[in-house]
């Protein structure tokens, strides 16, 4: 028999956890998360089953209840264990390949076509295309601007030897007695508005006068031997271009001289119809240098009215030896052409001397030299200006030993030797003044 205080009471079996009952999986095939907590409050039912209030964490709201699929979420998903049946059943994901490159296919401007559509790119050799076209129509474009440079320098070399830029003698011939009348004027002081309105001015002239003779002769010229290459003869410049020249340079020593005072301006008028008569009077009278030397002298009265504001009587006596001392000259120019002009009937006073050409031209400069001695008398000049007046004396005998064969060459180099006589009696009278 067994003591009943040997006999030990039975002891309890431990309580096993409650089986977790199975959520179904979401359409993903992940589970969803249990509750790993309690509620933050108890959910009190009422007699009907159904929930009277529900005041959970936000947590606990957001977890789905048992039976129904679970809402979406912006969780990343669980990866799945390869034992898991469900996962395993799931067809693999295989990735998407990237889409093949596109582009827009444009003009050879640059500009979007009007289509939208996306389109394949566009080959290489189109873009090639483009820009070789480009780069032609921009060689073309600077083509002509080149070809547009080079005829204008062209035509400004024509217009430069129509002008006789290029033989300044006629300028300096025409600039010496201007300058002496200006520093008479002035008493050896000119201001310098006149002086670069007068340098200026007879620059213009000159050119303008070149360019009227041209057009007068323009018929004639090509039968000279001297002058057949000029513009005009040749046909680089035509009539109309001529004339629109000359205007346009009278208008630019007109525009000079009104910054002058009014009996200037007066005065300019008789020089410009002058300058305009002279290259006719060759076919109408033998004398065609006695009007070369009365508008070659017309800027002496302009600079003494400029400078002085009047006309002295003595300025006169400037005005004839400079007529007599162009005259001079000119018929040595003439005697250049003078078996030419008597082939085609122009007339000079080179032709109306004939055999006395030698004699009659030694008179007139023995004629200015006098006039000269008068001018220096009247304005009482000095020592200094008659040594000017001994040197171009010496320098009119050169010249006539120059013509006494009356050869071309050695007559056109007796003309060009008159610019040092007017630098040597423009050297007088500069330096009689200085030395006061």
């Amino acid at each position: 028999m067994t003591n009943p205080e040997d006999v030990k009471p039975p002891v309890p079996a431990p309580k096993k956890p409650a089986a977790k009952k199975a959520v179904p999986a979401d359409s993903t095939g992940t589970k969803p998360k249990t509750a790993a907590k309690p509620a933050a409050k108890k959910v009190t039912k009422t007699a009907a089953g159904s929930d009277a209030s529900v005041k959970a964490s936000p947590i606990a709201a957001a977890k789905p209840e048992p039976g129904k699929p679970a809402a979406a979420k912006t969780t990343p998903k669980k990866a799945t264990s390869a034992t898991d049946p469900k996962s395993a059943a799931r067809k693999p994901k295989v990735a998407t390949p990237a889409p093949a490159a596109t582009t827009t296919v444009v003009d050879p401007v640059g500009n979007p076509a009007p289509d939208t559509a996306v389109q394949p790119t566009a080959p290489a050799t189109d873009w090639a295309n483009a820009h070789a076209a480009k780069i032609l129509k921009r060689a073309a474009k600077n083509s002509g601007k080149a070809d547009l440079i080079t005829q204008l320098k062209h035509k400004a070399g024509i217009y430069w030897r129509l002008t006789r830029m290029d033989r300044p003698i006629g300028t300096l011939l025409l600039l010496w007695p201007t300058l002496w009348s200006l520093w008479i004027a002035a008493k050896g002081v000119p201001s310098i508005k006149n002086l670069v309105i007068f340098v200026l001015g007879v620059i213009v002239m000159r050119a303008a006068g070149c360019v009227i003779n041209d057009f007068a002769d323009r018929k004639i010229d090509g039968k000279v031997l001297r002058t057949k290459d000029r513009p005009l003869a040749t046909g680089a410049v035509s009539s109309r271009e001529a004339i629109g020249l000359f205007i346009s340079l009278s208008l630019i020593a007109f525009a000079l001289v009104l910054f002058t005072d009014p009996l200037t301006i007066k005065l300019s008028v008789g020089g410009l119809l002058l300058a305009f008569c002279y290259p006719f009077m060759k076919r109408h009278t033998h004398l065609p240098q006695v009007v070369l030397g009365a508008a070659f002298a017309w800027g002496i009265p302009m600079a003494y009215a400029a400078e002085a504001g009047e006309l002295h009587q003595g300025m006169w006596l400037i005005y004839l030896s400079v007529v007599l001392w162009t005259v001079a000259y000119d018929t040595f120019y003439a005697m250049v052409d003078r078996d030419d002009d008597l082939k085609i009937g122009v007339k000079s006073t080179a032709i109306l001397f004939g055999e006395q050409d030698r004699l009659m031209t030694g008179v007139l400069q023995i004629m200015a030299l006098y006039s000269l001695v008068l001018v220096g008398n009247r304005f009482e000049l000095g020592t200094f200006y008659y040594l000017g007046l001994t040197v171009a004396a010496g320098l009119f005998i050169y010249q006539q030993w120059l013509i006494r064969f009356r050869a071309r060459e050695a007559c056109f180099k007796a003309f060009l030797n008159n610019n040092w006589v007017g630098v040597a009696v423009f050297a007088g009278i500069v330096m009689d003044y200085s030395f006061r």
